[in-house]
């Protein structure tokens, strides 16, 4: 009985030690990728994920490999739930051991993850949901993001418009990516007037009454007229335009979209505002090998959300290379403070406040060229960090 005692508590100890190494010393490094494979902002989630790998591929050197770690990507779709984000981010932490995880494609879906990150004391790199909140009054410091914020799309579309003389309307969905949107707006508005809010819901096909709003808030007003468009995903606010605008000297504005929304830019030469990303703009060999590789793999050019999710990775891989690929979380937390990375947009550096990653953007001017089918829109301005004031939002 003794024996079999010994024998038995010998085995034990020799799977014990065995399995030290496999837990102290992991071979891999997991991210967890939470976004929209389906739902309202499927094409979004499409596009990131497309970048992100093709990121992760440029940023290693085509191994995916980083201080001798494998990258592994697990991919998770949130379908725009907020509910289901939640959930899906606290199993990639914990049955997934995720060491840190990318996404989601929606604000109000990453608002309802920042506490996850924060009670698994696990980053989140948010990429490429927008609503300020999140790096803002709901922030926590496990939260980093690659992705523009309201404050960054809403000062650099005011630096088109906001001179004196000129009456706004806004036009966004009721949701925390729209209010929010309107909300830095007219913060950064300081020459021009807002006269009138409208928010419709996300799901929005018939814009006829909420159009009429705006028309009636801005007709009788003089000087330059203009609505400003802050719209994502399904729906086509600029039918709005089929309500005979110009009859009533009134522009359409908005910032920029993914390649197929930009088709009903053509119906606008010369329409004005700023935009994160078009393909041709920047002038860099991160966006010259995104460039190459989407078409070499896809035909056609990377859109707005695929350089989203290509900075993502870089960033990442430029944090692991520096902690020679230690994952652990406040380590990297040290090392992504203040740091700068290349991306297709140039070069981007997580403020140490916040993390928000401070970025240029791009005034633009509506060209209609044959040869796309898209609005082409031809830069006025590179508006860079130093040029917009971002407000630090997050009260720490």
């Amino acid at each position: 009985m003794h024996r079999r005692t010994m024998v038995a508590l010998t085995a034990l100890a020799a799977t014990t030690f065995a399995s030290v190494p496999a837990f102290s010393q992991s071979k891999e490094i997991r991210i967890a990728h939470v976004h929209s494979m389906t739902g309202p902002l499927e094409a979004y989630g499409k596009q990131t994920q497309t970048g992100f790998m093709m990121g992760l591929d440029y940023a290693t050197g085509g191994t995916m490999m980083v201080a001798g770690k494998k990258i592994v990507v697990i991919e998770k779709d949130d379908q725009g739930k907020p509910d289901l984000g939640k959930s899906l981010l606290a199993a990639a932490y914990s049955d997934d051991k995720a060491d840190l995880a990318v996404g989601p494609t929606s604000s109000g879906v990453a608002l309802a993850m920042l506490p996850v990150a924060e009670e698994y004391k696990k980053i989140l790199l948010v990429e490429p949901a927008v609503a300020d909140s999140i790096t803002g009054d709901k922030w926590n410091k496990y939260i980093f993001r690659t992705g523009r914020n309201s404050s960054q799309d809403a000062i650099s579309n005011a630096v088109a418009l906001d001179k004196p003389g000129v009456s706004i309307a806004t036009l966004a969905q009721d949701y925390a990516f729209g209010r929010d949107g309107v909300k830095a707006f007219k913060a950064a508005i300081h020459k021009a007037k807002i006269v009138h809010e409208e928010y419709l819901p996300a799901n929005t096909t018939d814009f006829t009454a909420g159009a009429q709003r705006l028309i009636d808030a801005l007709k009788d007003k003089p000087g330059r007229k203009v609505i400003w468009i802050v719209w994502a995903g399904a729906g086509n606010p600029f039918k709005i335009a089929d309500m005979d605008l110009k009859r009533y000297g009134i522009e359409i504005a908005t910032g920029g979209n993914i390649l197929p929304a930009m088709a009903a830019y053509k119906n606008f030469p010369g329409m004005e505002g700023a935009t994160y990303y078009y393909f041709g703009i920047p002038k860099n060999p991160v966006n010259d090998a995104l460039v190459s590789m989407h078409y070499k793999e896809f035909k056609s050019p990377p859109d707005f959300f695929t350089a989203g999710g290509f900075s993502a990775a870089m960033a990442i891989v430029t944090a692991l290379k520096k902690t020679n690929g230690d994952t652990n979380t406040n380590t990297l937390i040290k090392t992504m403070e203040g740091m700068s990375f290349d991306t297709p947009k140039g070069k981007m550096t997580f403020r140490k406040e916040d993390h928000q990653a401070m970025q240029s953007m791009y005034h633009f001017k509506i060209k209609v060229d044959p040869a796309f089918a898209w609005g082409v829109p031809e830069l006025v301005h590179e508006i860079t960090p130093v040029e917009m004031d971002i407000p630090i939002l997050n009260k720490r």
